[in-house]
């Protein structure tokens, strides 16, 4: 075979602390501990826009979202005009396929792949009914798949309520291990697994439950900065509204997770056996990231779209052909390094020249980034990041309140040194170099090269009416609804009916 096969493994929500390999005492990932003792770990790897859609476009076309168009999370915008990683595979003669989530509108889009297997999380909503939920259906399970009664969004957390088969990470493996010997043996195959977890709703099966069971978890850190919601930006303060868990529900959150994350590994290892039996292995490039991480309660925030390191850190294991001088084995970098460089990493591991459209570079190439820009929304809710090899600073327009981290030293995020004396030169420095990265609607936020930002405003959270996007019954299959989208930060009505 002249060109090696790729197996792309995208999780959901899954931070880059979340390995044994990376030094977390209680998470059990003995497979992906194996594929970074076989290959490399990027240890400084970031979702640049931390938030479903927008970072898949990154990692689907290899560029930042000033050039795929979105930020914001546009669930109805379609992919833009550029070469896409599975299309770019397919010109080269491979075969392409991807099973589980891939989060593209319209639903049914392959973005370049021969065939989709799809998980779409019960988005009925959009008009169409996945293959999973027709998986469901065909072993009589139809429209039970959200019987277990959590949301999507929230972190309660039960134990699966069907068959551990019935399960979508068992699913998602096994149709891709049947995909994978239903290959053509005469060309190589690009390989994209989508698991959907360990994004909520937060229900693994009982026996991982039970292999958390008297293993004494970490506890969320909340740094000084965080602890008083009224003092924090307004965005942060509309991030922090998601939360009001009790200690028993946090608690059981983090064991549900961590157990949605062991279930994923063991259900990778028994992937990784089928490519051996197939006898191909040798012949294979592995690697497995994430759109984003989970604050899971870290500095009394959850879920997603911050910049924090739990929030827009993310794993990134790499690992090469048998005797990739490339890869090596057992090695990490430190390098900057995002989702923009997943599509030039594997092409060129493969050989394959990457399009002229492609702003990401190859993670095992000679030319290392000084910084890294991150963005995520426009308007009220948005933030700018921008990393350097050790220092974060993290803006937010509404108050124009910046935050900086020292993290060599401070990788928790537990001290900001935006006001300290000593920082002053580093906070300018940085503050020009983030005032070059922006664009469109945020250079009203600039007056020349002086950040002005917006008037401060206090959040005030309203009604949680959809219970954060709970799916209910999907049987009889429910109808197109317009009014379906998630708002991510209900907020409530003034006495005129506008939002405060």
């Amino acid at each position: 075979m002249a060109n090696p096969n790729v197996l792309l493994i995208v999780a959901d929500h899954w931070s880059a602390s979340l390995l044994g390999a990376a030094g977390h005492t209680a998470i059990h990932t003995p497979t992906l501990n194996q594929l970074c003792a076989n290959g490399a770990r990027f240890t400084n790897c970031y979702s640049e826009h931390p938030v479903c859609i927008p970072a898949r476009r990154t990692l689907m076309t290899g560029t930042p979202a000033k050039t795929h168009g979105d930020r914001r999370f546009q669930p109805r915008l379609e992919m833009p005009d550029l070469p896409t990683l599975a299309q770019t595979f397919r010109d080269a003669g491979y075969q392409a396929n991807a099973v589980g989530k891939t989060h593209t509108y319209p639903q049914r889009d392959r973005i370049g792949f021969d065939d989709v297997q799809l998980d779409d999380e019960g988005r009925t909503l959009y008009g169409v009914t996945d293959d999973y939920e027709i998986f469901l259906g065909d072993n009589g399970y139809l429209g039970q798949q959200f019987g277990h009664g959590m949301s999507n969004n929230a972190y309660q957390t039960t134990p699966w309520h069907l068959p551990e088969e019935a399960h979508a990470t068992n699913w998602a493996t096994a149709t891709m291990a049947r995909t994978i010997r239903r290959r053509d043996p005469t060309r190589p195959g690009f390989w994209y697994l989508g698991y959907r977890h360990p994004h909520p709703p937060l229900v693994p099966p009982q026996r991982f439950l039970d292999h958390y069971e008297g293993v004494e978890l970490d506890e969320p850190f909340i740094a000084d900065w965080a602890r008083d919601p009224a003092t924090l930006p307004y965005h942060l303060q509309g991030v922090a509204a998601r939360g009001g868990y009790t200690r028993r529900e946090e608690r059981a959150a983090r064991r549900a997770f961590y157990a949605l994350c062991t279930h994923i590994d063991q259900q990778i290892a028994s992937l990784i056996g089928t490519i051996r039996e197939e006898g191909i292995l040798d012949d294979t490039i592995i690697m497995f990231t994430s759109d984003h991480g989970d604050m899971l309660g870290n500095h009394n925030l959850w879920a997603k779209q911050t910049f924090y390191e739990w929030s827009c850190g993310i794993p990134m294991v790499v690992m090469g052909t048998k005797n990739c001088q490339k890869v090596g084995i057992n090695r990490t970098d430190n390098r900057l390094v995002g989702l923009q460089d997943v599509m030039p990493t594997l092409l060129d591991l493969a050989g394959i020249d990457a399009p002229q459209s492609v702003e990401g570079q190859s993670m095992f190439g000679n030319k290392k980034r000084p910084q890294l820009y991150g963005e995520f929304g426009e308007g009220r809710h948005c933030s700018r990041m921008l990393r350097t090899q050790t220092h974060k600073l993290i803006y937010y327009p509404v108050g124009n309140v910046f935050q900086l981290f020292d993290l060599e030293n401070d990788p928790d995020e537990m001290q900001d040194l935006a006001a300290d004396p000593g920082c002053t030169g580093l906070l300018n420095d940085l503050k020009k170099q983030l005032a070059s990265e922006l664009y469109g609607c945020d250079l009203q936020l600039l007056d020349g090269d002086q950040f002005i930002g917006e008037p401060a405003r206090t959040f005030v959270a309203g009604p949680n009416r959809g219970l954060s996007l709970t799916r209910g019954s999907q049987w009889p299959v429910p109808p197109v609804n317009p009014k379906g989208d998630m708002d991510f930060f209900p907020e409530a009505p003034d006495s005129d009916g506008t939002n405060t």
